[in-house]
Formats: C-alpha cells, structure tokens, sequence
C-alpha cells in the first residue's frame, strides 16, 4: 500500500517456474551452511531433502526441489532467496517477498519491463532457477 501511494503503481510479478520442484540441493545447503554451522543441523536438512517422494505408489529418491507443502520448505526457500533479496536491495528497488511469491513495485511499465527482464537474468544465472514468463507480469 505504502509503495503504491508514494508512485510505484506498476508491479512486476515474479513467478518462478516450479520453484519448490527444481531447487538444487547442493546450491542451497551451501547457502544454509553461510548461515548455520552445525553439522549435525546441516545433516538433518540434507536428509529431509534426500527423503524422497512416492510417485504412483513408489518410492524415488529426490535429487532436486523441496517437499512442496513442508514445514522447512518456505524457511529453506527464503534462505535461498536471500541473494535475490540482496540484490533487489542493493538495486534501490522496493519489493515484497515470501517464499518464492516477489513483487517488485516500480514507477512505470517501461521500469517494470527493464527490472523484469534484468532479474529475470539473475534469478535464471546466479540462482540457477527458471522464470515462468507465461505467469510473469508487469501489471
């Protein structure tokens, strides 16, 4: 509210694309590790993200995402997006974010185009995560 009343009235809407599926466990136990330095903590994570899933009433082995639904899953997907928030601070720009849910509040719809597309590289190099640009919007 407070953004749009000061002139930000474009909002760029950051998808990403089967964010919770495609996180590299590797990537973001490193990322956890800058954090928490008990191994024994770091164990139990890799374990949870080890644990698998059951597809069609068999058990497989999960090598990416976190379990959709999981109680550490929203508190691993902040830790991991914290060089996205990082960075969009760094930036200047004002943005709300939870989980893998970003906007990103801009002053017109050119702005919004040029914060999306340059994110976009971000997100998509450095993170190593895909942007649905179907569901991605400047509104």
């Amino acid at each position: 509210q407070r953004y749009i009343q000061s002139g930000l009235r474009w909002v760029v809407d950051l998808d990403l694309e089967k964010f919770f599926d495609q996180v590299n466990h590797d990537m973001l136990v490193a990322r956890v590790a800058r954090k928490v330095t008990d191994k024994r903590a770091l164990t139990l994570i890799r374990a949870y993200l080890n644990a698998g899933v059951m597809v069609d009433g068999k058990w497989e082995r999960s090598r990416e995402g976190t379990p959709q639904g999981g109680p550490l899953s929203p508190l691993l997907a902040n830790i991991l997006l914290d060089d996205l928030d990082k960075e969009l601070s760094g930036r200047g720009l004002r943005f709300v974010r939870y989980a893998n849910d970003c906007n990103i509040f801009v002053a017109s719809r050119r702005a919004g185009e040029r914060v999306m597309e340059s994110v976009s590289r971000f997100v998509e190099g450095k993170l190593k995560l895909k942007v649905n640009r179907e569901k991605s919007a400047v509104d």
